[in-house]
């Protein structure tokens, strides 16, 4: 009589169309549209030179999203940027991704968006006061526990909170964009007279320009990252990215000129929250309005953001990358709740130093330095392996473009002002190499991990997950 081997379980493929929608536009329409723009605009100079930098950004997102659509049909894995530097490069360079970005990109992204709500929900209760930081970073904490605790419960539940929140946020900028428009009929066009005057042309001010407008943009890349529980990869996953970033890039366009239609370059610079700013100009009384949109968007592409950061860190685990108990997933609620958990914990301990400024910089440098990496092991299979079946091509001038552009935005602003945290930021991406050799290439693994793995696999309920292809 021959035993049956025990089923693994599967993530479900429980993410349509319009789930797949809202986890783009609802991650990428975060914090970002209400803070940044200010930044932006201080680091190019003019008005009109600022909605060329967030139209080029959108550009931008959609061509690099094109590119990862034509991976996604090509390697049917979740995992994102991780999966395609494996498959594509070395698994040397797809650790050096994961050590990063599993303990300070994903996480210094969770962090800059908790903080970012968590200003938006205590500074109305301050007046005039900057509120506390102490207060904003606890504010910050709960919203992740909050995320992290609805995301290890039910793909379901975190879906249909997606999609709230990304129809309160498209409403709250259709709000903005109305309200620009009003004022442009009343005449309210000085602004945009003479818009390029004292636009700063340096390499240093249009890169961290960019960096500021892209953070805007970022989620662009997350359908990649549950490509196994999406519905239809092969054709939703095009769709849905072409659908999203188009959408979104007019969406920032027309809120950008909205903005400059009731704010004067310099008030827009000196503005700490500038839908608030521009809520209180329009609305009046009901300025706080803006506030609780923002906050209410920041808090949806926190949500966002927990999906999808936490399946990166899933597959890789299930690859041998990370530790094992961070491939199981819920025995009953099939949701990778290890790896949700341990993101929650490393996102909480870079709250704790985190500046929201500093965070999006560095965030954003790492970033673009792994996208070129992916973005030429698409060229290289485009090339090298044209015979893989794929139901989605892009030109291969469009990876070119977008390549030279990631380069672009890795080196400009170490070229043209030079920081020691960039230094720093490299040195810890090429530290995942002293950890790979022994623990991965060599599998030295303390017997205590094993034990410790087992005590949790009891503890959280959860067993090994299976791939969903």
């Amino acid at each position: 009589m021959t035993e049956e081997k025990p089923q693994k379980l599967k993530l479900k493929r429980e993410l349509g169309m319009l789930g797949a929608v809202s986890l783009i536009v609802g991650t990428a329409v975060g914090s970002g549209i209400f803070m940044t723009p200010q930044t932006v605009i201080s680091s190019i100079g003019s008005p009109g030179a600022s909605l060329v930098i967030w139209a080029s950004c959108g550009l931008l997102a959609i061509l690099a999203s094109f590119c990862y659509a034509e991976l996604g049909t090509v390697i049917k894995e979740s995992g994102g940027e991780y999966i395609y530097i494996l498959r594509t490069s070395c698994p040397a360079l797809a650790f050096m991704f994961i050590f990063s970005s599993v303990l300070f990109v994903r996480p210094a992204g969770i962090a800059g968006i908790g903080l970012s709500f968590a200003a938006y929900v205590v500074t109305p209760f301050y007046g005039d006061c900057p509120p506390p930081v102490l207060v904003v970073k606890c504010v910050a904490a709960a919203a992740i526990i909050t995320l992290a605790t609805v995301n290890c419960m039910k793909v379901r539940f975190a879906m249909s909170i997606q999609v709230f929140f990304t129809v309160v946020k498209v409403l709250a900028l259709a709000g903005i964009i109305i309200g620009g428009v009003v004022m442009l009929i009343k005449g309210h066009t000085e602004n945009f007279e003479n818009s390029f005057e004292n636009t700063n042309v340096g390499v240093n001010s249009i890169g961290i320009a960019f960096y500021q407008g892209l953070w805007s943009y970022d989620g662009w890349n997350n359908l990649n990252s549950v490509t196994e529980e999406l519905k239809r990869p092969e054709v939703n996953l095009p769709r849905a990215v072409l659908i999203a970033i188009s959408l979104v890039t007019t969406l920032y366009l027309l809120v950008n000129v909205s903005y400059l239609a009731v704010m004067t370059p310099k008030e827009l610079m000196s503005s700490s929250a500038v839908a608030v700013t521009w809520g209180n100009k329009v609305l009046g009384s009901w300025g706080w309005v803006m506030s609780v949109a923002a906050a209410l968007s920041a808090f949806g592409s926190l949500n966002g953001t927990f999906f999808s950061g936490g399946r990166v860190c899933f597959v890789a685990a299930r690859e041998g990358h990370m530790p094992d108990i961070l491939s199981m997933a819920h025995v009953h609620r099939l949701t990778p709740s290890p790896a949700l958990i341990f993101t929650t914990i490393i996102s909480l301990v870079v709250l704790i130093p985190g500046d929201f400024q500093s965070i999006v910089n560095y965030f954003s440098f790492s970033a673009w330095f792994f996208y070129a990496i992916v973005l030429s092991g698409l060229i290289y299979l485009k090339i090298k392996k044209k015979d893989l079946p794929r139901s989605y091509k892009v030109p291969i001038v469009i990876p070119i473009l977008v390549l030279i552009a990631a380069i672009f935005l890795v080196l400009a602003p170490i070229i043209d002002n030079p920081q020691i945290e960039y230094l720093y930021v490299a040195l810890f991406i090429l530290s995942g190499i002293v950890v790979y050799i022994p623990f991965i290439h060599y599998k030295l693994c303390p017997r205590v991990l094993d034990k410790l793995t087992v005590f949790l696999q009891l503890f959280l309920e959860v067993a090994p997950a299976d791939k969903n292809l």
